[in-house]
């Protein structure tokens, strides 16, 4: 394959591993990065990406960020939105900051970008679009509440755009990651972590590498009939109906 693909988030975790077999799959790949910018230049060095620092919560900043990623890479052909935080709490201690940002980061940041993007993909008749939801916006979670929103919210966000999307050749999908071994994960207490492992059917953490693959084929050609979907990928910790 080729073309440009638009990586929010893309530089850590799961974002790092969606870029890297982006890159294997002949993508030019720009990872959009918040502020590690030691992660950002290893990412550059070792995968041959792009890197481009912004916010991606504030719109102005997706506008001055696409504008230079179409600058150097060309039109965006892929674009996922993976960039997420957690600000945790329990609702009834939960600060007004802790929601706003974890809905501007987790869920704006989507419409910002799409909105950016998707007039040139109906344009040139084809587009890919993969929001990385979480299995915690489809089931819920104790303290979660804004980040638990967020992520539902983008469920509803892709149902809606792939009906908008369809006949202008654009696709557009969610993935609901379940528990995957990444720096956040790995801040959970040893114990709770232990009890969350437990719960998981086929007993283990996800691999980044494994929710890079889902992307990988709902952007390649095999994903051209898929849109509007939510694919799951959580070991069987939660089956959706």
């Amino acid at each position: 394959m080729t073309g440009v693909a638009l990586v929010t988030g893309g530089t850590r975790g799961i974002g790092r591993a969606i870029s890297a077999r982006l890159v294997k799959d002949g993508f030019r790949v720009a990872a959009n990065y918040a502020g590690n910018d030691e992660a950002a230049a290893a990412c550059a060095a070792e995968l041959g990406v792009s890197c481009f620092k912004w916010d991606v919560g504030d719109y102005d900043a997706c506008a001055k960020g696409v504008e230079a990623v179409v600058s150097a890479l060309g039109p965006v052909d892929v674009l996922v939105n993976n960039a997420g935080i957690t600000r945790d709490s329990v609702l009834h201690r939960m600060t007004r900051e802790q929601w706003d940002e974890v809905i501007r980061v987790d869920l704006t940041s989507a419409f910002n970008l799409c909105r950016l993007l998707i007039e040139g993909m109906r344009e040139r008749g084809h587009g890919r679009i993969v929001n990385i939801s979480s299995i915690n916006g489809q089931k819920g979670q104790i303290g979660q509440v804004n980040y638990a929103a967020a992520k539902a919210g983008l469920i509803g966000f892709t149902k809606a755009l792939a009906l908008e999307s369809a006949r202008r050749g654009v696709t557009v999908n969610a993935i609901c990651p379940g528990y995957i071994d990444t720096d956040m994960v790995a801040a959970v207490p040893p114990k709770v972590l232990e009890g969350i492992v437990a719960s998981i059917p086929i007993g283990r953490l996800g691999r980044a590498e494994e929710i890079a693959g889902c992307v990988s084929f709902l952007a390649g050609p095999d994903g051209g009939f898929i849109t509007g979907a939510t694919l799951t990928a959580n070991g069987g910790q939660y089956i959706a109906g």
